[in-house]
C-alpha cells in the first residue's frame, strides 16, 4: 500500500504514541488530512513511523478521544470533522503540541474576553456570604504569587455563578493561563494593574453591582488580551 508522505516522519521523543498524535493532530486541523479520509493500517503506520503496532493503536485512541479520528473495527480509521466533533480538550492539545501555538492561545483570550465578563455580572448577582469570604480570602490574603492570585480570583468569580459550566469553563482558561501567564506579568505595571482589579471586582460583586462588575471584568480583559498579543509579537521578533 502507496503511505501517503504525511506518515513517513520517523520519530525520535520518549513518548513514542504522544509524537504520532502531534503528527496526525497537525495534519487532520491543517487540512492535509481532510475530513471523511482513511488512514493507513495499524501495520503500515507502524512502518512509516518505525515503531510498533502497540504505539500506534494507543496514538489513535487517543486521537479518538480528541474526536479526531472514527475507529470502525473492521472498515478502518477515519478522519473526523474536527469543527464539528471538537471540544475543549482539543484545543488545549493544539496548543500544547503546536510549535506555532500563537493562533490558538489568541483564540482563547479572546473568547475569555467576550464570555468571563458575564461570569462576573452573574457572580455579583449570585454570590452568597459565604462565596465573598472566599473571594475575599483569595483577593486580600492567601500567601500566592500575583499569577496565582489572579487566578485564584477568576475561579472564585466563576464559583461564585453557581453554574457548573461556567466552573469547568474557567478551569480550562485557568489551565493555559497559568502556563502562558507570565506574558503578562512579567510587565510589573501589569502586577499593580492587576492588584487594584482584585480589589474593583471585590467590591462590585460584595455590593451586588452586575453591571460594574461586567465592565471591570471586559476592561481588565481586553487590556490583558492587548498586553499579551504585544509580548508575543515582541517574543516573535526577538526569536526571528
Amino acid at each position: 500500500m502507496s503511505v501517503n508522505p504525511v506518515f513517513t516522519r520517523s520519530i525520535t521523543r520518549s513518548r513514542l504514541s504522544d509524537e504520532i498524535v502531534t503528527i496526525i493532530q497537525q495534519q487532520i486541523m491543517s487540512g492535509a488530512i481532510a475530513p471523511g479520509t482513511r488512514l493507513p493500517t495499524e501495520r503500515d503506520l507502524a512502518e512509516s513511523f518505525k515503531v510498533n503496532r502497540t504505539t500506534v493503536r494507543e496514538a489513535l485512541r487517543k486521537l479518538e478521544n480528541l474526536d479526531l479520528l472514527d475507529i470502525n473495527h473492521g472498515d478502518g480509521v477515519y478522519a473526523r470533522n474536527y469543527l464539528e466533533s471538537g471540544s475543549l480538550d482539543l484545543i488545549k492539545a493544539a496548543i500544547y503540541s503546536s510549535s506555532d501555538n500563537c493562533k490558538s492561545l489568541l483564540d482563547i483570550l479572546e473568547v475569555r474576553r467576550i464570555i468571563v465578563p458575564e461570569m462576573a455580572s452573574l457572580a455579583a448577582q449570585r454570590r452568597t456570604a459565604a462565596d465573598l469570604e472566599d473571594l475575599r480570602y483569595a483577593v486580600l490574603k492567601a500567601d500566592l504569587t500575583m499569577l496565582e492570585r489572579d487566578i485564584k480570583v477568576h475561579q472564585m468569580i466563576a464559583r461564585c455563578t453557581h453554574n457548573l459550566l461556567c466552573t469547568i469553563i474557567l478551569n480550562f482558561f485557568n489551565q493555559v493561563f497559568r502556563d502562558y501567564g507570565y506574558l503578562y506579568f512579567d510587565d510589573e505595571r501589569n502586577v499593580t494593574r492587576s492588584r487594584t482589579f482584585h480589589h474593583e471586582i471585590l467590591e462590585a460583586v460584595k455590593n451586588r453591582q452586575p453591571e460594574e462588575a461586567r465592565r471591570i471584568m471586559a476592561e481588565v480583559l481586553f487590556y490583558a488580551e492587548k498586553a499579551v498579543r504585544s509580548a508575543m509579537a515582541a517574543k516573535a521578533k526577538k526569536e526571528s
